[in-house]
């Protein structure tokens, strides 16, 4: 088992997806209006021609949904590109060990690896529990603010080696005066898989899934 600082985390966000059903109805609508508009100048009395006020009424609706069906349109395509964007970035994170928000690791190999965040120096006791609830470790470390990377090598406090699967990790951290620290977790995997079908992409991370905003840091080999 290891304590270690690393960098600070950068989240990505990313947006939600919107249907086109609006802007074809507005288009219907749009249409029907150019008809009644044109089939109203065409016949009206030359003698009593259309008000002038409300001609021009008529024209600035005529103009507000051309523009709006416009405006809608654009929203859409750009709305398309986001969605190829975030599929490409997901792609491209198959491999790579990633850090998201959560407190669940995957031990497999007789490694399991988590991050986590105490906001003050303090005493930290860090317990992790299999997916039954059984305590596995407990350890107590000296932390310092900031991230800190925490790796368990599978084996609990009696030497006795765990089998590879989910584990859970809590952290109780206190200050020197005995009062509790705030403290958030992280989890550090590798994206096993990429699941486009999906908006936004889900990552599979040691079983698991995430969407990108979920990420916290990426790390690159020998990072």
């Amino acid at each position: 088992m290891a304590v270690s600082s690393a960098i600070t985390p950068t989240p990505i966000a990313v947006p939600n997806a919107a249907n086109t059903v609006t802007s074809k109805s507005m288009a219907n609508n749009f249409d029907q209006f150019l008809q009644l508009l044109t089939t109203q100048l065409k016949n009206q009395n030359p003698l009593d021609p259309l008000d002038t006020n409300q001609f021009t009424q008529q024209l600035v609706q005529f103009a507000q949904v051309e523009q709006q069906i416009s405006m809608n349109q654009q929203l859409t395509t750009l709305i398309s590109l986001q969605q190829t964007t975030q599929a490409t970035q997901a792609i491209g994170l198959t491999g790579a060990t990633v850090v998201v928000g959560g407190d669940t690791a995957q031990l497999k190999n007789g490694i399991a690896s988590w991050s986590f965040t105490p906001s003050k120096t303090s005493t930290a006791t860090v317990t992790i529990k299999d997916a039954t609830g059984q305590t596995a470790y407990t350890g107590s470390y000296t932390v310092q603010p900031g991230q800190q990377n925490f790796s368990w090598d599978g084996k609990g406090n009696n030497g006795a080696q765990w089998p590879d699967g989910k584990y859970t990790m809590s952290v109780v951290a206190k200050d020197t005066a005995g009062q509790t620290v705030a403290v958030s977790t992280l989890v550090t995997g590798v994206v096993d898989s990429v699941d486009v079908s999906q908006t936004p992409p889900l990552l599979s991370i040691g079983g698991q899934t995430y969407t990108l905003d979920q990420i916290k840091q990426i790390r690159r080999n020998g990072s």
